[in-house]
């Protein structure tokens, strides 16, 4: 399904990241993570209905390939920065599972000490500039970590990722014109899902059925993708983001989608059919992946098993490390604020903070 308008091949860079060039152990690998990915959001469910896990959650399920496919088309340094829907990303982009699932739990093993959570994964070490919560924020912040790029003459490219219902706020027109205008290193990843909060696209973006529109708005490239195939995904991506980190500014990619989960874990999904459900859920990206390294010759089904295995083995293990953990404790609500600390925080406070508790018990009553 792979297309793209405006294409123009570069040299040997995008050839040689072609599935066709691909390494067994490459394509296994990437089948090795689409499964830590299902089976990591899978124990996220029950421990978020055993309320180990507070505030929001979005579960990744069934959209696996687009995080793990594009990444897979990237360099270890290029940053990228996705929504709040980011364990998926977190995981592909080589964060330990049980440092995931501690933020989660608000431990502080967890990625950002347990006070950012399931819509705040951030890992500054693998170049992953965070999940955000506000619809489109992150988008002018890609557009950022794009802008330092050029401005440090790095030979890097961004992958800002997004879901459908950003392409209707304000903050993705403005950072697409700054892109398009200074021909910044940036791929702009629609993760097209289809129905943004619980509105079919169809019913609430404009020109639904040709999205190309909103690249050519800008004048930037368009290309798109079936984001239920791995590979499919990878090749779209690695042209594209070879074009662009060859100096051909920024690109908008939709990658064709469906999350088979509602869209966070208090949905009732009252908006879809299951019917409609079950036949995306034909189209799987694992199984879509698994068919075809069995059918290559180049994995045994003995060989799939063995990955699954060791996929909910690693869930396991990571939901265990969580619940060993110890608790982020109060004083951390006073670390991490500000890039520079000068405290107190309030007049007349001590620089070293009392505890919540300390606090309540220092209060007169009423």
């Amino acid at each position: 399904m792979s297309t793209a308008t405006d294409h123009n091949p570069t040299d040997g860079d995008t050839e040689a990241r072609s599935r066709d060039h691909l390494k067994a152990q490459q394509l296994l690998q990437m089948l090795a993570d689409m499964m830590l990915i299902r089976r990591f959001e899978q124990r996220t469910a029950q421990s978020y209905q055993q309320v180990k896990i507070g505030g929001f959650c979005h579960l990744y399920t069934g959209q696996e390939a687009v995080a793990v496919g594009s990444i897979a088309a990237l360099r270890d340094d290029d940053p990228i920065i996705t929504a709040y829907r980011d364990h998926g990303h977190a995981l592909a982009r080589g964060m330990n599972p049980g440092i995931a699932m501690a933020e989660m739990f608000g431990r502080v093993t967890g990625c950002s000490k347990g006070k950012g959570g399931s819509m705040h994964m951030f890992d500054r070490a693998h170049h992953m500039y965070g999940g955000h919560a506000i619809v489109a924020g992150q988008i002018p912040i890609g557009v950022g970590l794009a802008f330092a790029i050029r401005y440090n003459c790095q030979d890097k490219v961004c992958v800002c990722y997004f879901g459908d219902g950003a392409l209707n706020q304000g903050a993705f027109h403005e950072a697409m014109n700054l892109a398009a205008i200074w021909q910044l290193p940036i791929i702009f990843a629609c993760e097209n899902n289809l129905y943004s909060m619980g509105t079919h696209i169809g019913c609430a973006t404009s020109m639904a059925d040709n999205l190309s529109v909103k690249a050519a708005a800008y004048g930037i490239r368009y290309a798109e993708c079936d984001g239920m195939d791995l590979l499919d995904v990878f090749e779209c991506f690695a042209r594209e983001v070879a074009q662009t980190r060859a100096g051909k500014g920024p690109a908008f990619i939709n990658a064709e989608t469906y999350r088979y989960k509602g869209h966070s874990m208090s949905d009732p999904q009252k908006y879809r059919e299951k019917e409609e459900v079950g036949q995306y859920e034909q189209k799987d990206p694992i199984r879509r992946m698994s068919e075809y390294l069995t059918s290559k010759g180049l994995a045994t089904q003995d060989q799939i098993d063995a990955m699954d295995r060791t996929a909910r083995t690693a869930a396991l293990e990571a939901i265990r490390f969580a619940d060993e953990s110890p608790s982020t404790p109060t004083k951390e609500l006073y670390t991490d604020m500000y890039a520079n600390p000068y405290g107190p925080y309030r007049v007349e406070q001590d620089p070293n903070p009392p505890s919540i508790e300390e606090d309540i018990c220092k209060k007169p009553k009423a």
